[in-house]
């Protein structure tokens, strides 16, 4: 790292934003949160994962992780259903903090996050409520997004996955979420026909996966042991179901499927969440995990580019005349970056996950006084765009990188 002052100067002026800005109420609530972004007026569930490496890296912080799962858990539906977002009336014209329930756009599973909170609080009332809500989440899902009987739950629309403005939503009839009338639906409403939806998506399923998972280990924790059995069965289905439909031994990838068994052949950041969720193991897996690694993963026409790793493999035809931002079919994005660190050590990848944090700081640090820790950056020069500036995601990426790489 060439200007080491620089590198402390914006660590220490992220880490005095995050606790002066960032860590606040929404409006008419007093359980303070840790927000994203202006650009983004709430917290959204795909970003509870910034709250928990917050309090990891500042266990003193360990009341904002605890805080973030309980907003959702606190809003689920009756039946069972999780909202994606939650709006800051702080941050809307009409002053109302608004629950939005339009898509699922979970992105990591969100009881496997529940369980690390259970791991730092170590409080054993928090830890049923969350197998109550897990339980209740996961029935949900198997009512309203298995509908094509494949034993996997399905994208209905394009905000499902949080990949906006991805090749892989090409075809679908709502790139969004479903808005009828002028008014967004419940995420459990089949939108439109158009041929290829409802898709089996490999991320939603290793979410899917994960969170099947952590309710077993929470079963487990809670003395239910022949649950935890049912759990653990049920995940290993999700996992055969995915190799079945998802898996292309040619290809040697995992690619989304369409209503009618064809697989979509775009080469996304998908593949990451079956090692992001740990659906692939170090043991019984070994080969095809070394076989993505070294043919996708590492491979610099695809994801190994200067400032990995893009959410498209750049050699996709898909990324040809991508948007110029907020775009998750070409950009490397901050959320990408911060969940390497759930994933690339637990696979012996350290060294890799090292010089991603060391090229994360290197265009972070050379571009701050341009365009400040924000959403995204070119995956081949590094140039930032200019969506939501002061992004959470970025942040901390920024903020981990210079401790792990011991620059303080």
């Amino acid at each position: 790292m060439k200007d080491i002052t620089a590198v402390r100067r914006i660590y220490k002026e992220a880490s005095d934003r995050i606790r002066n800005v960032h860590i606040a109420c929404f409006k008419d609530m007093d359980k303070p949160l840790f927000l994203i972004s202006n650009q983004y007026p709430g917290l959204w569930m795909e970003h509870t994962y910034d709250s928990i490496l917050y309090a990891a890296m500042e266990p003193e912080y360990v009341y904002l992780a605890e805080n973030a799962v309980n907003l959702f858990m606190d809003r689920q539906s009756e039946e069972g259903q999780l909202p994606f977002a939650v709006m800051d009336g702080n941050k809307r014209e009409d002053g109302k903090s608004v629950v939005r329930y339009n898509q699922i756009q979970e992105c990591v599973s969100f009881f496997t996050l529940c369980l690390e909170v259970y791991r730092m609080n170590k409080d054993t009332a928090f830890l049923e409520k969350a197998y109550a809500s897990g339980k209740k989440w996961d029935a949900w899902l198997r009512k309203y997004r298995m509908t094509t009987g494949r034993g996997l739950i399905e994208m209905f629309f394009g905000f499902d996955t949080g990949h906006d403005n991805s090749g892989r939503l090409q075809g679908m009839s709502c790139h969004g979420n479903y808005v009828k009338d002028g008014v967004p639906q419940n995420a459990g409403t089949l939108p439109p026909d158009d041929g290829i939806t409802p898709i089996l998506a490999v991320d939603m399923n290793a979410n899917f996966y994960g969170n099947e998972r952590a309710l077993a280990e929470m079963a487990r924790i809670l003395g239910k042991s022949d649950e935890a059995a049912a759990w653990e069965t049920s995940a290993a289905e999700v996992k055969a179901n995915l190799f079945a439909h998802c898996w292309n031994e040619e290809d040697g990838f995992f690619y989304d499927v369409d209503r009618n068994g064809n697989q979509r052949k775009f080469k996304s950041s998908t593949i990451f969440h079956l090692f992001l969720e740990k659906v692939l193991d170090p043991v019984q897996d070994k080969n095809i995990i070394e076989r993505i690694y070294r043919e996708h993963i590492k491979n610099p026409e695809e994801f190994w580019t200067p400032y990995p790793f893009p959410s498209m493999a750049v050699n996709d035809p898909s990324c040809e005349g991508h948007p110029t931002f907020n775009c998750w079919g070409y950009y490397t994005q901050g959320l990408i970056v911060l969940r390497c660190t759930r994933w690339m050590d637990a696979y012996g990848w350290s060294d890799d996950m090292d010089y991603i944090c060391t090229k994360w700081l290197e265009t972070w640090t050379e571009h701050f006084d341009t365009i400040k820790l924000a959403q995204e950056i070119d995956p081949i020069t590094g140039i930032p765009t200019a969506s939501s500036q002061w992004y959470s995601s970025c942040m901390l990426g920024y903020i981990y990188a210079v401790r792990r790489l011991k620059l303080l």
